[in-house]
């Protein structure tokens, strides 16, 4: 538990959890419980790892979500974001959801047992702590989140693995991702040929336009008038 605390700077909400205030379940449990009782689980991610997977049944309120403005200052963080390495890892700019707990109270009575999970474990702390202060009573925290999850666990929907929903961008495309590269462990050598081709191909299309590059500039310089 020490490293909630030091990644929110919540020592608050880390003695809430130790003193079984907010109860801490692993994915595994997360899934029993969840297929066995009444409880709800609600999925806080943004919509674009929620899109690509989410357990059957699940209940979507994002505490955070992508950003969609397209003012000055919005295209600017996106800019900012993009070049700071989203490009290369495909994380969106996000904005705060002010909404999330007036959107949970509409669905669910304060003594409702949530079970809290996103993709890593570390926003639905977030959620976990704003509920917490708003009054629900029996709120349960996925430690590691459906990253941390074994695709048993639970019942999914969409089109990736649990552990591939937080990954995009670049080292995606190419399968530079430590999840690729542990889901290539288990899928065997189909698994790692996608992505060789995709390297091939790439450098085979970057060579092409660099000699069609260097041909075209001569060409050029022949049509330029004398």
């Amino acid at each position: 538990m020490m490293n909630c605390c030091y990644l929110y700077g919540r020592g608050m909400l880390c003695l809430k959890i130790r003193e079984q205030k907010i109860k801490t379940l692993t994915p595994r449990e997360a899934g029993y419980t969840f297929k066995l009782t009444d409880k709800v689980l609600l999925d806080v991610r943004p919509s674009n790892e929620r899109q690509k997977a989410w357990v059957k049944g699940s209940t979507w309120i994002p505490v955070f979500d992508v950003d969609t403005s397209s003012d000055l200052n919005g295209l600017s963080k996106k800019a900012f974001n993009f070049m700071i390495g989203g490009w290369w890892s495909g994380s969106s700019t996000m904005s705060f959801n002010k909404n999330f707990v007036q959107q949970t109270e509409e669905k669910f009575s304060k003594d409702t047992d949530i079970i809290l999970v996103c993709q890593k474990g570390l926003r639905s702390i977030a959620a976990a702590e704003q509920l917490y202060n708003a009054g629900f009573e029996n709120l349960f925290w996925v430690q590691g989140g459906l990253e941390a999850a074994e695709e048993e666990d639970f019942e999914r929907e969409g089109s990736q693995a649990f552990k591939l929903a937080g990954i995009g961008g670049v080292s995606e495309f190419f399968g530079w991702t430590d999840q690729q590269r542990a889901q290539a462990a288990k899928e065997g050598w189909g698994y790692r040929l996608l992505f060789t081709g995709r390297l091939v191909g790439a450098i085979v299309l970057a060579d092409a336009l660099f000699v069609g590059a260097q041909s075209i500039g001569p060409l050029l310089q022949q049509l330029q008038p004398h």
